[in-house]
């Protein structure tokens, strides 16, 4: 009888330090789950033009709005977008905004779309490539880690759209891709990040829900696939830089 108590205590000393094991290793994944979700703050600067406004759409349909929608969902909570940008802004008008800014705070990111309206107007593609220059200068001058916290976004073809209907199409996409080259280009001297995001633009030739009811502009569906190409990408960028 003695020898079956024994072994019932046993049995059951066995039980209750199993479940003591195993109730610590929930409370250390919790603890670790927690600390991998530790939310990150940071700012961010959009320069631009009507496509960094969201000419057309509402500012919550914009694509630097919904970026930090994207970002505060991964837990890197970002204030509201400081924007710097104007419809039918060239890159001229770019550098003469900042000059009247007076721009105190330097952001953790710093995002450039310019350029179409250069192409647009008939500008010197020299005068781009040299005002560009200057433009990536002043934002990396603007960033808290200076060329790290710097992207620079390609310019849409707006001429797969119905404003552009009676005009060269293809001679259009040949020019955008002319000023995206030299971005690309840019971007590499200065070691950017360059997201390419005009094969996304194109998309509205045959889907007319990616434009908004100009017919010109992006809506905020198709600044939201923008969002989804370069947002990992983005929120990967600040949680590497925030680590330091």
């Amino acid at each position: 009888m003695t020898f079956r108590l024994n072994l019932a205590f046993m049995k059951l000393s066995v039980y209750f330090f199993a479940l003591i094991i195993s109730l610590s290793s929930c409370q250390n994944q919790q603890i670790q789950s927690k600390q991998s979700t530790v939310e990150i703050r940071a700012n961010y600067l959009a320069l631009g033009d009507s496509y960094t406004i969201g000419e057309s759409v509402k500012l919550s349909e914009s694509f630097p709005y919904q970026l930090r929608a994207y970002l505060n969902r991964k837990d890197i909570l970002v204030e509201e977008p400081k924007i710097i940008a104007k419809t039918g802004w060239r890159t001229d008008d770019l550098i003469t905004a900042l000059k009247g800014s007076e721009l105190k705070t330097k952001y953790d990111l710093v995002s450039l779309l310019i350029g179409v309206n250069n192409q647009y107007q008939n500008k010197p593609i020299k005068q781009f490539k040299t005002e560009l220059e200057a433009l990536i200068k002043q934002a990396i001058s603007l960033s808290e880690y200076s060329e790290q916290g710097v992207v620079l976004i390609s310019i849409p073809d707006y001429g797969v759209t119905p404003f552009a209907a009676k005009k060269n199409h293809s001679k259009i996409g040949k020019e955008i891709d002319q000023y995206n080259q030299i971005i690309k280009s840019m971007a590499s001297d200065y070691k950017l990040e360059f997201y390419y995001i005009t094969n996304i633009s194109r998309k509205a030739n045959e889907n007319s829900s990616l434009l908004a009811e100009d017919q010109l502009h992006p809506s905020g569906e198709m600044y939201g696939l923008w969002v989804e190409e370069f947002g990992p990408l983005i929120e990967n960028k600040i949680r590497r830089l925030k680590s330091k």
